[in-house]
């Protein structure tokens, strides 16, 4: 009778399977933190970008009181602002870290079902056609 075979353990004292687990487990925490940093400067470039909504409504208003150059060198830098912190938001919530893994999983299962297709294909049309069989002749009932 053999004895279950232990797992390779390290030089201090872990099984693969523990560093293993442990290396998942810095790898989550890690991810975890980056996510928090991203959640706190979503929210500051929202809070930012409603308050230079505000500021640029406000001198929309003052411009139509009172045109002025200053005025609209102001807009101009407020919008540009704008513009940067909207391009900010949106590069970082689609980046192709997100994209890769469900972009390889189309590659993947869309390339596996055209290997099936092209092999059900290639039996469909290599099978032996059935031979036609003659009409069978109609029994011809006499009847009086």
């Amino acid at each position: 009778m053999q004895s279950p075979q232990k797992p390779p353990q390290k030089p201090d004292g872990q099984t693969s399977e523990e560093f293993n687990f442990e290396q998942e487990l810095d790898s989550v925490e890690q991810s975890l933190r980056t996510l928090r940093s991203r959640y706190v400067q979503v929210q500051q470039d929202q809070q930012s970008q409603s308050q230079l909504q505000q500021q640029k409504e406000q001198i929309r208003r003052q411009i139509q009181r009172s045109p002025s150059p200053e005025l609209k060198v102001e807009l101009q830098r407020i919008q540009e602002k704008l513009d940067e912190l909207e391009i900010n938001l949106e590069s970082r919530l689609f980046s192709w870290s997100s994209l890769k893994e469900p972009f390889w999983q189309i590659v993947r299962f869309g390339g596996l079902g055209v290997v099936i297709g092209w092999f059900l294909a290639f039996a469909v049309i290599n099978s032996p056609q059935p031979e036609p069989q003659p009409p069978r002749p109609i029994p011809q009932n006499s009847q009086p």
